[in-house]
């Protein structure tokens, strides 16, 4: 069996200073719905657990200075039932209600999710679309970093072994827009995603298009959001866009999915993805949380 030291600082200053001693020798404490498996499986070998959720700064959910800011210790629980994610990010609202099971929603937190880095993160796409930004701590200061440049390969990140994610900013949008994310899994439920797209677009038919799980990394793809930039999506333009999406993916094969599924449902949900968001920008249907695949 695995041991490892154990504490609980009551500030983010105490945690950033035992984070400064141990680095790379401690894991950090929020759901903890992955690294407890981690550690099981001796994934993660820590010699030192820092809880983090004592610390209230980290809990905080509110609309400040034109952005949602979501704390690191904030639950997907939390976000389903907030007023302010269903009716400001919708998107958001929408993939966190397909993350897991009730029990682990209730434990697992959005930060922690993008921090553990798996290629299926099931909050990156939505995060990227929505031009989240990620907030970063360490003793020596603070930096902020884009979703988009946030991962840097499996389970890796832009983190650095002294460094603490403090919270999630996602800017609201002004006028009308619409979102979806659609997800892709072996069954309805629990299971991890085997594609994962999300699509926002605004009244002035701005697309910003994002992938999870076909890649080493979550992903936009810029060359198809430049493709319906402006115009309203046709049979021709889908195809023109689809055919950059799929130069752009690059999907392998595993126990779930094998390569060649994985990019023909890429262009399956690309469509459905695309007018989802594009008609409850116009309409306001189909409703959030409504199953699209």
């Amino acid at each position: 069996m695995l041991n490892f030291d154990y504490r609980r600082p009551e500030s983010l200053v105490e945690a950033l200073s035992l984070r400064k001693e141990w680095g790379g020798k401690s894991s950090l404490l929020m759901g903890g719905t992955d690294l407890f498996l981690a550690i099981e499986e001796e994934v993660r070998r820590p010699e030192l657990l820092i809880d983090l959720k004592k610390i209230d700064e980290l809990s905080r959910l509110e609309e400040k200075d034109g952005s949602v800011h979501i704390g690191a210790a904030v639950t997907y629980s939390e976000l389903i039932r907030s007023d302010l994610i269903h009716d400001k990010l919708p998107g958001i609202w929408e993939s966190s209600r397909l993350v897991a099971s009730v029990g682990i929603r209730n434990s697992a937190t959005m930060v922690g999710n993008i921090c553990n880095a798996v290629p299926s993160a099931e909050s990156a796409a939505p995060l990227m679309v929505r031009g989240a930004m990620i907030h970063i701590a360490s003793s020596s200061g603070s930096r902020t970093v884009p979703a988009v440049d946030f991962f840097t390969g499996p389970r890796r990140t832009v983190v650095k072994d002294d460094e603490i994610v403090t919270s999630i900013s996602v800017p609201l949008l002004k006028g009308k827009f619409g979102e979806s994310y659609v997800k892709l899994g072996r069954y309805r439920g629990e299971d991890i995603a085997q594609v994962a797209t999300a699509v926002l677009v605004d009244e002035k038919l701005n697309f910003a298009i994002a992938y999870g799980a076909v890649g080493p990394v979550p992903m936009r793809i810029p060359g198809a959001e430049a493709v319906l930039k402006g115009k309203k999506p046709t049979a021709d333009l889908l195809d023109k866009a689809k055919a950059e999406v799929l130069s752009t993916v690059t999907p392998i094969a595993d126990i779930r999915a094998s390569r060649e599924y994985r990019l023909h449902m890429c262009a399956v949900m690309f469509e459905k993805a695309i007018a989802a968001a594009v008609s409850r920008m116009e309409t306001g249907a189909p409703a959030y949380g409504a199953r699209l695949i």
